[in-house]
């Protein structure tokens, strides 16, 4: 067993004692371990990360969003009856009181209890499945609408302003030297050419027309468990990106990622486009989820939100190719590009049937 995994759950106030570990191969951005833990013949297991702090530069402020956002989940599933140990994450704290720990070599670890008998799922398999989550999703931003958002930390500074993702773009393309810029220029001037769509998430926050709200960020079907033997959502997880923001973001990603007919890194574009039904099951349980939260303005612009998000991920995608690599885990060489024409393949499509979309979305008002 990795000496360094032994001495690092030292600092968990877990009881029992170590008995195996496991390494997770998925995730673009922290590592993480299964890890075992046995007291009195009874096995508990828990999830070990090491967050990457070249993403995240403040560990102590992410954890502070997390704890803040998990208790107060849990408070509410409590309320309403429901069971808060499988509702919601509980991290482990430290000796020291803190919710991370760090090892000898500067590297930042947190743990939380591992909620078992679940599934998670790459693509949406079925309209009932992707209707389940958008229910989920929904019931987030319900169950947080009385959360004071002034008190969270932007852990990503303008993770989802798209207007400023534009200007990082901008300036990676005139700063790259590589052949990079040359084998992308298509790509290039498509983002180029959507510039002034960028900015309008944003702008509607900045004049007021949408609340700022406590959101995921980052809402791929692949951050919800799903019960085993129901089928009903259990539990939103990777909450890295929880921040101050819009409902548009969260409804956007999971459309962006769930409603599209291939993974983001499928390379063959004839298989890449937005399914209707797709899209239509996770807008009806989205807002059904959200349970009045929302209002008839966001509902409004959630086509929009789908739009610009998967905009921005393509951009986000190339910008990461053509600063070589720095961001989002790859497994070959040209792995952010083929994900950046996977993306831009769906902006376009979306552009096409825009109406189609808007038409399905005003049928939940």
């Amino acid at each position: 067993m990795r000496a360094d995994i032994k001495n690092i759950v030292r600092h968990f106030r877990v009881p029992g004692e170590l008995v195996g570990f496991s390494e997770c191969k998925t995730g673009h951005i922290n590592s993480t371990f299964f890890v075992t833990f046995r007291t009195a013949g009874a096995e508990t297991k828990y999830v070990l990360q090491k967050i990457n702090t070249y993403v995240f530069k403040d560990p102590e402020r992410l954890m502070s969003n997390i704890v803040g956002v998990t208790e107060y989940l849990r408070r509410v599933i409590e309320k309403e009856g429901g069971d808060p140990e499988r509702g919601t994450l509980r991290f482990i704290p430290c000796d020291d009181g803190q919710h991370f720990c760090r090892d000898s070599n500067g590297g930042c670890w947190r743990m939380y209890k591992l909620i078992d008998d679940v599934l998670t799922y790459q693509l949406a398999e079925s309209t009932e499945l992707f209707r389940e989550v958008g229910f989920a999703f929904g019931d987030f931003q319900r169950k947080l609408a009385g959360y004071d958002t002034s008190t969270l930390h932007e852990t990503i500074p303008d993770f989802h302003n798209t207007k400023k993702r534009y200007s990082t773009f901008e300036r990676v393309v005139t700063e790259c030297t590589s052949e990079r810029r040359i084998i992308a220029a298509a790509e290039i001037d498509f983002i180029r050419e959507r510039r002034d769509k960028c900015s309008y998430i944003v702008d509607e926050i900045a004049a007021g027309r949408l609340p700022v709200r406590v959101t995921h960020n980052d809402t791929k079907l692949n951050n919800i468990l799903i019960d085993k033997t129901t089928g009903r959502a259990v539990c939103i997880i990777d909450l890295d990106t929880v921040m101050p923001g819009s409902a548009l973001y969260d409804f956007g990603d999971s459309i962006r990622f769930g409603a599209s007919s291939a993974l983001e890194d499928e390379a063959d574009l004839d298989k890449v486009y937005f399914r209707a039904d797709m899209y239509e099951a996770f807008a009806e349980g989205f807002i059904k989820g959200a349970g009045g939260a929302l209002t008839e303005r966001e509902i409004s612009l959630l086509p929009m939100g789908a739009y610009i998000i998967t905009l921005e991920t393509g951009m986000r995608f190339l910008t990461d190719y053509l600063e070589g690599d720095v961001y989002f885990r790859t497994e070959y060489e040209g792995h952010n590009l083929t994900r950046a024409r996977n993306q831009l393949k769906l902006v376009y499509d979306f552009e096409t049937r825009f109406d189609e979309f808007r038409s399905i979305t005003e049928e939940f008002m």
